[in-house]
């Protein structure tokens, strides 16, 4: 809800998903002191969608297992997206969508540019470095056929298993996971400093489109 150039922060993502005409439904999952306040926004920065707001989990994992019950059955794809990242722009989600098939699922992602040390447990000591021409940093949104998604969450929740993503669900499964260069700042709202950077960006491109 933090106000950024002027507009809720997570108003940003939910503008570009209600001008794509390619989607149908919005789902979100929030806590529940926002429920009402996130149907607002929707209805007032996505009005074409049909919106569902419902409870988060206790996880990331339990959040988006949550939103999956509720898509509409007419939707057989989804991706799922992070209302911290509101630099996500059409072009980059319009890629996603596009690698998808069933069994073959989709992620944006930027290779990673510095050099990535694997520190022992509990130590500062470096136990590896790792070879950065084969790492790439993920992002949302993350992009699956809706019966693959919910499969791999299903059987993450057997198993007992809490990824930090979703397309490594669908690893898991053998299912296989495509990179998608992101093709635009998309990073993820983490840090106070990360607020001034992301509304600079925000009013320039602002400023792109009114000249």
């Amino acid at each position: 809800m933090i106000d950024i150039a002027g507009h809720p922060l997570v108003s940003w993502s939910f503008a570009v998903f209600g001008g794509m005409p390619e989607l149908d439904a919005l789902v979100i999952a929030t806590e529940e002191e926002t429920v009402e306040a996130m149907r607002g926004l929707a209805s007032a920065y996505a009005p074409r969608l049909e919106t569902k707001v419902v409870r988060g989990g206790s996880t990331r994992q339990q959040s988006v297992r949550n939103a999956l019950a509720a898509v509409p059955d007419r939707c057989t794809a989804v991706f799922v997206h992070d209302g911290a990242r509101p630099l996500v722009s059409e072009i980059d989600v319009r890629a996603g969508m596009a690698a998808v098939r069933p069994g073959i699922g989709a992620v944006l992602a930027s290779p990673v540019v510095d050099t990535i040390k694997v520190v022992a447990t509990g130590t500062r000591s470096v136990a590896k470095t790792l070879d950065r021409s084969e790492l790439w940093a993920a992002q949302t949104p993350q992009f699956a056929m809706l019966a693959d998604l919910i499969e791999a969450h299903e059987a993450a929740a057997r198993d007992g298993v809490d990824a930090t993503d979703d397309v490594a669900l669908l690893e898991r499964l053998g299912l296989e996971v495509v990179v998608v260069p992101a093709r635009s700042e998309n990073f993820k709202v983490t840090h106070p400093g990360d607020l001034s950077v992301v509304e600079a960006i925000m009013r320039e491109r602002i400023a792109r489109l009114d000249s």
